[in-house]
């Protein structure tokens, strides 16, 4: 099977589970000189497995997931506790329900790219078949069997998970 194949089976399967919403950071216009806060506005919804992000029409690499947050002061004991708690207020201020999961920062992958033999990351021919690098430092595995497996997590999640 080819990766559009693979992918239009993976919708057919996925089509009763849940999907997240996908945002996109947008930095508002001043008004009246006075500059507004960030905002993470929807663009959209996929189903998330793992590395990946299933949409309607196009396939993703996940970037960044957050949960949105209403925006509240506190002490952070982390720079990156401060950034992360902003990136969730910004996607409150967007638009997102409270406790949402938000994608941000994904990245389009071209499919065809891999009809050509060429690699679109995380996705590539690897040993002449179609695989996915699971992680940064993870190795490659069939993508197929990924699917498979991550579509049986999604769709049947262990209990208490």
């Amino acid at each position: 099977m080819n990766a559009r194949e693979l992918f239009d089976d993976a919708q057919r399967r996925l089509a009763d589970a849940p999907r997240e919403a996908l945002g996109l950071e947008v930095e508002p216009r001043r008004i009246l000189g006075i500059g507004r806060g960030p905002r993470i506005t929807p663009v959209g919804s996929a189903w998330h497995l793992g590395v990946l992000l299933i949409g309607d029409d196009d396939v993703f690499a996940t970037g960044e997931v957050l949960r949105s947050h209403a925006e509240v002061r506190r002490g952070y004991t982390a720079e990156s506790q401060r950034r992360r708690a902003e990136r969730s207020a910004a996607a409150f201020r967007g638009g997102f329900p409270e406790g949402m999961t938000v994608h941000v920062g994904w990245r389009m992958l071209d499919l065809s790219a891999l009809a050509r033999g060429e690699a679109s990351a995380p996705l590539a021919l690897h040993g002449g078949v179609l695989s996915v690098q699971w992680s940064a430092s993870g190795g490659y595995m069939p993508l197929g069997r990924y699917l498979d497996e991550r579509i049986a997590l999604l769709t049947d999640p262990a209990p208490g998970a």
